[in-house]
């Protein structure tokens, strides 16, 4: 059956003009050129860059790490500040959602692995003691997330569409029996949260999209689902924890307000309190310690991290001591609750993590990821501007956040436009090797923009691009294209456009409308037609899509999508275009880009085409992603640098 797939995949891409169908491994090519081997060895040293994200604390004080020794990410443990990293698990294919069981458990840790990054995720066990690994769900094509453990470490919760395909389910399993059963199965999305204390109940989440989802408990013992009110019918949640009374409640929202808050509800005191009511931004990040003495969050301050913690109960927040600027993920108390571990991110620097010591006021870091033995003072951080669009808030013109990467030099440089995907993401000011190669070898200025319709400013910029508003945000690029042209030290006539996901649709929109202000693009598994796409995508994303999109079961959301299709208008495509596209897409199908290759390419326009046949929706393989990128800076030194 692959056999008469991948040839049908040829059937359509080929026009009448043959284009070449060249096959490495799992690599499929038209088009591409020959990367010349001075140009890998160049970026090679970038592409080795690596860093590492804080996954869990052991009971005896360690901690688990994700990093790439090799192809993929793994498993690591660390022992102490700086100490060696001990790889654990050694797959193919890289690992996800690492959990580790509690301290009064067993000593091991919970991960996720899919196969060529179909996202069809397995959870298994990993026991520290025997170093076996054990299958916890069904194997086959059902996709298991969100793996939570009880503070006994007795249960774990997941997430599953193993029933029929479509649906997320609660799943229960006794880890010492080996028993599992489905504990909740109402339809649509259903995320497990918090395990009360004495793990009779449960706290759980239906997400419908980002604007919307709805908290509940249930009884574990009796099945009953207890929904909580939702301050105007409606509103966007995030992190839903037990306070450790296990009557109370932490979570954080935007309940009748712009931006997402930490609040706590106390059902005995009354109206719920808010925490964070004084922080004019998102709250990102949310962790309680075991013994019941604090709570760390993270507010996210267009576009940088800021920790605080607070004493419980008394929501005292305590002095910390300066950490760096960056981006702030993925937080955990010790299990002792004396320690917080984070991982940091920076411009700058890859990904590491630290531990916070509450008791000292001291910061240690733990990692210290490499960067390809390169110079890291050379790298450059990006500067935050604003630039105005087309419409007006309060009579004054709407401003568009975006990071600005300048090389060093006078200039004019040629500039690169990167889109983030989403729709409902930031761009973040991150570590990229990419970028910073760009900057300081190829001499290319890079910006990054936060659209309307990206997360991070508030639930009415959030819901700026909705529905028929889609095309708002193609003329936030054209906005940005029209600042470039104010900028001296910027080549206006040398700008480019790349994104993945929906960053890939903005790319193939902005080439329809600014063509000619545009040299060349690249397209990363983007989406070429909504229409498409939502009949192709799989079906438990469906209407988690459909809730931004728009429903193409509706007439006038069907014509929408017909007319503002780049596939339906790739005759205005005439600038080079890169499509990449990783096979086993579950989220945007391979067809996507194969039809915008074949329009493209069939009215006379140049295209390169990369698929990789072991890949999903992005490429996570050292060698593919290495490969990827080689092609992509050969492309720019073509179309934009003219070389």
């Amino acid at each position: 059956m692959r056999l008469i797939v991948l040839g049908l995949l040829s059937w359509l891409v080929l026009p009448a003009a043959a284009v070449e169908r060249v096959e490495v491994g799992n690599r499929v090519m038209e088009n591409l050129p020959e990367v010349p081997a001075e140009l890998i060895e160049r970026l090679d040293r970038y592409q080795n860059t690596r860093g590492a994200t804080f996954s869990g604390w052991l009971e005896d004080g360690s901690l688990l790490v994700t990093t790439r020794f090799g192809e993929t990410s793994q498993v690591h443990r660390v022992a102490m500040p700086m100490g060696m990293r001990e790889q654990l698990t050694f797959y193919r294919e890289p690992v996800s959602a690492v959990t580790a069981a509690p301290a009064a458990g067993a000593d091991g840790f919970v991960f996720g692995k899919d196969v060529g990054g179909s996202e069809f995720w397995q959870l298994h066990w990993y026991d520290l003691d025997s170093r076996e690994v054990s299958l916890l769900t069904d194997g086959g094509r059902s996709q298991n997330t969100a793996p939570l453990w009880s503070h006994d470490g007795r249960w774990l919760a997941w997430s599953s569409t193993a029933r029929n395909g479509t649906d997320y389910d609660l799943w229960l399993r006794d880890m010492a029996g080996g028993e599992a059963r489905i504990v909740l199965q109402q339809g649509g999305m259903w995320l497990p949260m918090d395990f009360s204390p004495e793990s009779g109940r449960l706290l759980v989440m239906k997400y419908v999209s980002i604007n919307e989802s709805y908290p509940g408990e249930l009884d574990l013992a009796t099945g009953e689902l207890r929904m909580f009110p939702v301050d105007g019918g409606k509103a966007a949640f995030r992190a839903f924890r037990y306070a450790p009374d296990g009557r109370s409640v932490y979570y954080v929202s935007d309940e009748g307000r712009e931006f997402l808050t930490l609040f706590q509800h106390d059902p005995r005191g009354g109206a719920p309190t808010a925490l964070s009511a004084h922080v004019p931004w998102d709250v990102r990040e949310l962790a309680i310690a075991a013994d019941g003495r604090h709570l760390a969050y993270v507010s996210n301050e267009d576009g940088i991290s800021r920790l605080r913690v607070l004493s419980l109960p008394d929501h005292r927040e305590l002095d910390l001591p300066e950490l760096p600027i960056g981006v702030i993920g993925s937080l955990g108390f010790s299990p002792d609750g004396r320690r917080l571990a984070l991982t940091l991110n920076s411009a700058t620097s890859p990904s590491d993590v630290y531990v916070l010591d509450l008791a000292q006021g001291k910061l240690a870091r733990w990692t210290q990821s490499e960067v390809g033995g390169l110079d890291a003072s050379r790298f450059r951080a990006p500067e935050l501007v604003r630039f105005p669009t087309f419409d007006e808030v309060e009579g004054q013109p709407r401003t568009i956040p975006a990071f600005y990467y300048r090389p060093e030099g006078e200039g004019p440089f040629p500039v690169v436009i990167s889109i983030h995907g989403g729709p409902e993401s930031q761009a973040l000011p991150v570590f990229n090797p990419n970028t910073q190669f760009l900057l300081n070898e190829l001499k290319v200025a890079v910006l990054v923009p936060n659209v309307r319709g990206s997360a991070g400013y508030g639930k009415t910029y959030l819901q700026l691009d909705n529905g028929l508003k889609r095309e708002d945000s193609v003329r936030d690029i054209g906005a940005l294209l029209e600042w470039i042209a104010t900028r001296p030290e910027l080549d206006a006539t040398r700008v480019g456009v790349m994104g993945g996901s929906y960053g890939g649709y903005m790319v193939l929109a902005s080439m329809v409308h600014y063509d000619d202000r545009l040299r060349a693009g690249i397209d990363v598994v983007g989406i070429s037609h909504f229409r498409t796409f939502l009949e192709n995508t799989e079906s438990y994303r469906r209407d988690l899509r459909r809730a931004e999109y728009g429903d193409e079961r509706i007439p006038e959301i069907a014509a929408f999508h017909e007319r503002i299709a780049p596939l339906n208008n790739a005759h205005r495509i005439t600038r080079p275009l890169f499509v990449a596209q990783g096979y086993n897409d579950p989220r945007v199908p391979w067809t996507e880009a194969e039809q915008i290759v074949k329009a493209v390419r069939g009215n006379g326009g140049e295209v390169w085409y990369l698929m990789f046949r072991d890949e999903g929706h992005g490429f996570r393989k050292k060698s593919n992603s290495d490969f990827f990128n080689a092609a992509a800076m050969l492309f720019w030194q073509k179309h934009l640098l003219g070389k």
